[in-house]
């Protein structure tokens, strides 16, 4: 019963907020929808202990779902540890987000459906990492498309928010068509869409081929990279990274939820689900993990040069994606999911800060228009130093023991790809630590550069979201040091993660990972150290070095700025050419060919032989003679023909 409550009280919130809103009124949506998904929360932590540090699986049927044919699937649920880690992610950061939403969103006319938009978006996660097949998968991987759209497109009078919302639904339908393939040959090949089936079947397919286009491919592989592409999609990997730094045009608290929670983490989550297939194609980890390391270095870049603050920890998001799935690829599964654990407490941490110093500026989000704000909001730059020094991965924070063991882990591993992770990991770490230090440096210090109207109202947020910056904060410093032994530990990983997550015997990256050289452990925070103490010189000591250097070298801050120009590069190759291919079919195929032929031309046809007809209504009676005499002549010639004939 506990299980059930975690998924559907979330659920039962939403139905009620956005139906009987304008019932219960602002008030009582945000008690129903926060008090909900508080109680999951702290079912979620209950559950964590009674799966997790216990060594059990739940698993309970709710119903027959689909039953045709030879094709049935029930709705199950499933907790085991991954699920059980999950479960406190999404539900407690869901928790702090709906609390922290009733003071950010106080002053908006829609509260009841923002909440209940809120609710659905949780329920929708939930029912992802609950689920116990492939189909039960898709409905929360849809769900959560869904309620993202939704919710970035909750301004829906402002231009830029509806495009942003449009924008993140297109590109993961790209990304969803390969996962809905690659279900669909999952379907095909195993004749089941179960995990368990489909998972202990997986063995028996290695090495096997179809044939597809005249070539013979190999099964896991294909089916590995489809799914993966899904993965791509949801959590913005490189190529299908475009719509991630727009969905910052819904509310700041949908930000913290997309980011830290929820949608982003559906890729990760679903490729540590699906080891037991990735575990048996080589070649799938492999791109998974050259994905990942390319995506980790190219989002770090771009944020070096972000204005936007939002925009800049967007992109931060992108790249410790990148960390998360260059680990899957090596096959450090725990390293993965344990950085997914930690990175969403201080992400959270930073966009609900973010959100608070925007609060305080009048909704200015441009960090050129901030500085020295530390002064008027003491407590959220305490909050932004705390979630910055976590993803910067100083100790003893979070992010430390997380990011730490990921880069290990690729050093561990010794392959070529490996390698190639492991430097694109460091040099990510620098970068991190160097665009985490200005945004903190720009924002609350140097000169205020806002207008002293503006400055004459910065205060410090109400308590209803300082109160869940604080608790994020906990989760920032002290959750990687109190379950790094557990879930990443030498000694108690495997017991921790059971058979939720499968590492074949020559999957030993992490193992070794805890044995690397001394250089190795300390080199991602030598560079963090130097990282933030560049930043220092950069922007507080000497200020008009960033300036000089963005001169200096205009073609690569401008390359970066626009974000290696791929909306450009993407708007080229494919909106143009499908809005000249819409307009050529809307224009010629459907104006000229279907209702020209069509509704258009009967119509026209119709009204042509009205006209002529209505002339013969003239008013003059020697007309109507005439018609009379031509119609009588018809008549009979008729007559005469038929006669004769």
């Amino acid at each position: 019963m506990m299980y059930v409550l975690i998924v559907f009280l979330p659920l039962l919130a939403a139905l009620i907020a956005g139906l009987f809103g304008r019932a219960i009124g602002d008030r009582g949506s945000q008690l129903i929808t926060s008090t909900a998904v508080i109680i999951s929360a702290i079912l979620s932590w209950v559950a964590l202990y009674q799966i997790a540090f216990q060594q059990t699986t739940e698993v309970i049927e709710l119903m027959t779902w689909i039953d045709s044919g030879d094709f049935d699937v029930d709705w199950m649920l499933r907790i085991d540890s991954l699920t059980a880690v999950m479960l406190v992610v999404v539900n407690t950061v869901s928790a702090v987000v709906h609390v922290y939403s009733i003071g950010y969103m106080s002053h908006d006319p829609h509260k009841p459906r923002f909440m209940a938009y809120l609710s659905l978006f949780t329920f929708a996660m939930l029912m992802l990492v609950t689920s116990d097949n492939f189909v039960q998968l898709y409905f929360g991987w849809e769900g959560v498309g869904l309620a993202s759209y939704l919710l970035i497109g909750f301004w829906y009078k402002k231009p830029s928010a509806n495009a942003a919302a449009i924008k993140a639904f297109v590109v993961n339908r790209v990304g969803d068509f390969g996962f809905a393939l690659g279900i669909m040959g999952i379907y095909l090949v195993f004749d089941s869409v179960s995990f368990d089936d489909v998972f202990s079947a997986a063995p028996s397919q290695v090495g096997q081929h179809f044939e597809f286009l005249g070539y013979q491919v190999d099964v896991l592989t294909t089916l590995c990279l489809l799914l993966f592409v899904g993965a791509m999609g949801k959590s913005a990997q490189l190529g299908l990274h475009t719509w991630l730094p727009d969905a910052m045009e819904g509310p700041t608290p949908v930000s913290a939820l997309i980011h830290a929670a929820t949608m982003v983490t559906a890729g990760v989550f679903m490729v540590a689900r699906c080891s037991p297939l990735f575990e048996y194609s080589p070649d799938a980890l492999m791109v998974v993990t050259i994905v990942g390391a390319s995506t980790c270095f190219f989002a770090a870049t771009i944020g070096l040069v972000q204005n936007d603050i939002k925009r800049v920890i967007a992109y931060s998001t992108c790249s410790q994606l990148g960390y998360m799935f260059f680990a899957l690829g090596i096959g450090a599964y725990p390293a993965a999911i344990f950085h997914l654990f930690t990175h969403a407490f201080f992400k959270a941490l930073l966009f609900l800060s973010a959100g608070s110093v925007i609060h305080a500026v009048s909704d200015e989000q441009d960090m050129r228009n901030m500085g020295g704000l530390w002064k008027h909001i003491k407590v959220t730059y305490a909050m932004m130093w705390i979630g910055s020094l976590a993803l910067a991965g100083i100790p003893p924070l979070a992010g430390y023991y997380s990011k730490d063991l990921i880069i290990e882990s690729a050093f561990a591993a010794h392959t070529g790809v490996g390698e190639y992770a492991f430097w694109a990991g460091v040099a990510a770490a620098l970068l991190t630590a160097f665009y985490s230090g200005r945004l903190i440096f720009m924002t609350f210090h140097g000169k205020p550069r806002a207008s002293k109207e503006v400055m004459a109202h910065v205060h410090e947020s109400p308590k209803v979201m300082l109160i869940p910056l604080g608790v994020l904060a906990l989760g920032a410093i002290f959750a990687g040091m109190l379950f790094a032994p557990y879930m990443t530990g030498e000694e108690h990983y495997k017991e921790f993660w059971g058979a939720s997550i499968l590492m074949l015997e020559n999957s030993t990256a992490m193992i070794d990972a805890h044995h690397v050289p001394l250089w190795v452990k300390l080199l991602p925070l030598v560079l963090g150290v130097f990282g933030i103490a560049l930043t220092y010189q950069m922007y507080i000591r000497r200020t008009d070095i960033p300036v000089q250097l963005a001169k200096t070298h205009s073609a690569l801050y401008q390359f970066l700025l626009n974000k290696w120009y791929f909306d450009e590069l993407y708007d080229f190759v494919f909106v143009r050419p499908s809005k000249a291919i819409g307009r050529f079919l809307w224009t010629f195929g459907d104006g000229k060919v279907i209702d020209g032929l069509g509704p258009n031309g009967v119509a026209g046809r119709v009204l042509v032989l009205a006209r002529r007809a209505s002339q013969l209504q003239s008013g003059y009676v020697y007309h109507y003679a005439f018609a009379m005499l031509l119609g009588v002549v018809a008549f009979v010639s008729y007559f005469f023909f038929a006669g004769g004939h």
